[in-house]
């Protein structure tokens, strides 16, 4: 798991407080830039000199389920 994603879940609490329901771009365990999309928040990414593959780009939700997902899968014979 990478360094950037390991500081938002262990921060996400507090970083909720500063971006609810953003999302933002996170370099090098450090909240770069915020966006109101995840286009716009890649747009400031780039537009700022990110490299792609060295930053995190992550909305920031109040709890655990902004960043996992449940898949379920029903067979019917």
């Amino acid at each position: 798991m990478s360094t950037n994603f390991e500081y938002f879940k262990k921060n996400l609490s507090d970083l909720y407080k500063k971006y609810p329901d953003r999302h933002i771009v996170i370099k090098d365990a450090e909240v770069k830039f915020d966006g109101a999309t995840f286009e716009e928040a890649l747009k400031l990414a780039m537009e700022n000199g990110l490299e792609l593959g060295t930053f995190t780009i992550q909305l920031c939700g109040k709890d655990s389920s902004c960043y996992t997902q449940t898949f379920t899968r029903a067979i019917f014979a």
